[in-house]
């Protein structure tokens, strides 16, 4: 594993294609067949300096070389998207098209229980996009930011499950609403959900290398890059985004307002704009996700306006009634309505935290899935932002904020 810069630097164009030159010249991909994976445009990442450096350091080597965009279960990227965020030829990972697959193998029940220290006792069959046993080799490019269903995203988490089949995806997603994204986001190490995904990634063929860079929030610079085995280039990397991506605040606050990026055009992925800030906020207190050009839950078919948003012990006290949604489903509902408590027999639910969205989802839509409303046209966030009680956070989505 080799790593350069830290959560102080910024490196530079030349630093950055230098390192790559190094440390693809050292790997062993003469004649091979090399599959690049890389993040949608839902983070922050200079794809096209990273690709262009991995291009001319394997170009003339490798036998084929192919860019696959790890979308999980994201909408596809448009051609014109894909050429703009990728700076070359590139194509989308077709989740949605089950020829896209080849089976892995399955990992029993037993094996799960362990991984997930006992939360979780059911086989998932391990599925992957086609393409990765097609090359001889993988590199995966791609940032390291704190995350709510793993702890911090990149590695092999761009294996599974960016290129995954559903059923991982699912587990996966369900075994981090069991521990409640406020305990796992931003925690170090190997959590119970990035065992898992290490575990699926050990049954991929061929030898597989990662490129993790840590990104400056909102933007296209870079602090480090980390490259080696995906385990160990990820670890490295996580580190120095708990130095720059986690902000510390001394007290809780009474509200939060979250701008949410422009990079997410659902509330699907724009939820991020809950998620980062709901450790900071008191108990009663509120969080209002301000994002008028988000006009829909979700851009793909998804299950959320039926169900609705609600706490992990809404589903989880009545399992039989929904232990046939989709579990991803279930986990995203539990993410963005928080902690929270209830009560089977009387049919209570309680929140630690009010969920206010003020987005481009009509009120009548917003009210339907069990969220608070405002018009986002009546709200000024730069008044809010000289409330002491109102923490307003920008460009939403990226970092965490945590109490000390």
């Amino acid at each position: 594993m080799a790593r350069i810069g830290g959560a102080g630097a910024v490196l530079s164009d030349e630093q950055i294609g230098a390192f790559v030159h190094e440390q693809l010249a050292a790997a062993d991909l003469d004649g091979r067949s090399l599959l690049v994976i890389v993040p949608d445009g839902t983070r922050s990442c200079p794809l096209p300096l990273l690709l262009t450096a991995v291009r001319g350091a394997v170009e003339g080597r490798v036998a084929r070389l192919s860019v696959v965009v790890a979308l999980g279960t994201h909408a596809a990227m448009t051609e014109p998207e894909l050429a703009a965020h990728l700076g070359c030829a590139g194509r989308n990972h077709e989740w949605w098209d089950p020829a896209t697959f080849v089976d892995l193998g399955t990992i029993p029940a037993e094996r799960i229980a362990e991984l997930s220290r006992g939360m979780l006792r059911w086989p998932v069959d391990v599925r992957i996009n086609r393409a990765v046993v097609e090359h001889d080799v993988t590199l995966i490019v791609g940032p390291v930011f704190p995350h709510e269903v793993v702890g911090f995203s990149g590695g092999n988490k761009y294996l599974f499950p960016g290129v995954s089949g559903r059923e991982l995806i699912d587990l996966s997603h369900w075994l981090g609403a069991l521990i409640t994204s406020a305990e796992i986001i931003g925690t170090l190490g190997v959590t119970p959900v990035r065992a898992l995904i290490d575990e699926a990634a050990s049954m991929v063929p061929g030898r597989r290398y990662a490129l993790c860079v840590v990104t400056r929030s909102g933007g296209e610079e870079l602090h480090a890059a980390a490259f080696g085995e995906p385990e160990t280039a990820w670890a490295e990397a996580a580190d120095v985004s708990a130095e720059t991506h986690v902000r510390y605040l001394d007290a809780p606050v009474r509200r939060v307002l979250s701008l949410v990026s422009t990079r997410y055009d659902d509330l699907w992925t724009g939820a991020k704009g809950f998620y980062k800030v709901e450790p900071v906020v008191a108990d009663g207190g509120e969080v209002v996700v301000y994002a008028p050009h988000i006009r829909e839950v979700s851009v793909t078919p998804r299950e959320i306006e039926s169900i609705g948003y609600h706490c992990r012990d809404y589903f989880v006290e009545q399992w039989d009634r929904f232990k046939d949604v989709p579990w991803s489903d279930l986990a995203h509902s539990t993410h963005l309505r928080g902690a929270g408590t209830y009560d089977r027999a009387s049919g209570e639910e309680r929140f630690r935290v009010e969920v206010t969205l003020a987005t481009g989802i009509s009120e009548e839509r917003t009210r339907a899935v069990n969220l608070g409303y405002r018009d986002p046209a009546e709200l000024d966030p730069e008044a809010w932002a000289a409330d002491p009680d109102t923490l307003v956070v920008r460009n939403a989505g990226e970092e965490l904020y945590r109490l000390r």
